[in-house]
Order: C-alpha cells, then sequence, then structure tokens
C-alpha cells in the first residue's frame, strides 16, 4: 500500500503532475502563464512547432491542473494554477527533508567511533 503524499495528490496525480513538468515546452507555457493569461495562438507564435503541436502540450498540462482555459470569444485563453504547483513544491519539499534525514543519519553513523573498521 501506498502512503498519501504531504502535497494531498494521489499518485496518479502526481504522475501526470511530474509528467508535464519534464518537458521544456510546458515549463515554458506555465512559466508565462503565471505572469499573464495567454490566448493559445499567442502562446504557439513563439514556438518552433505547430498550433497542433502546442494545442497538445498545453492539454498536457490541463489534465496536471497546471493550467486552465477558458472561452473569451473565439479564443481559448490559458491561466496558470499556481495552487498545483504549489502542490508539487510540498512534495518536492517533504521529498527533500526525507534525503536530508537520511543523510543526517549516515553522518551520525560516520562519527560514532564504534563503527570506524582497522585492519
Amino acid at each position: 500500500m501506498r502512503t498519501p503524499t504531504p502535497s494531498g495528490l494521489s499518485d496518479d496525480e502526481t504522475d501526470r503532475l511530474f509528467h508535464a513538468l519534464a518537458d521544456a515546452t510546458r515549463r515554458d507555457i506555465v512559466r508565462r502563464t503565471l505572469l499573464a493569461e495567454s490566448s493559445v495562438s499567442r502562446l504557439a507564435a513563439d514556438y518552433d512547432m505547430s498550433f497542433a503541436a502546442v494545442q497538445k502540450h498545453v492539454a498536457v498540462l490541463e489534465e496536471a491542473g497546471l493550467v486552465t482555459k477558458r472561452r473569451a470569444g473565439r479564443e481559448r485563453l490559458v491561466a496558470a494554477e499556481p495552487e498545483q504547483i504549489a502542490r508539487a513544491r510540498v512534495l518536492l519539499t517533504s521529498l527533500e527533508e526525507l534525503w536530508r534525514a537520511r543523510f543526517s543519519q549516515l553522518d551520525d553513523v560516520l562519527a560514532d567511533p564504534r563503527n570506524t573498521r582497522r585492519p
């Protein structure tokens, strides 16, 4: 049985989140939409790929909860979801704390003179 993550995300949600963030274009879209809401066509204009490819990137981000889309007239506007980014930060912080605790335990073991071996 898997333990729940500190961020409140399920394993599947965590997988989708980090899969989405694993791509440089998607991270750039998140950065840009954190600064300001943007249309998909405006986002696509800055990438050397088809409009359809950018739409697919946005769909992956939307599936992961990192962005939302809304209709404004004929445009589809994309906005970042800071709450989901905060959940990713909470998860990464908890993993970092676990890692640091393991190193601290190792430091304690290595500092204990009873743990030194002599040939």
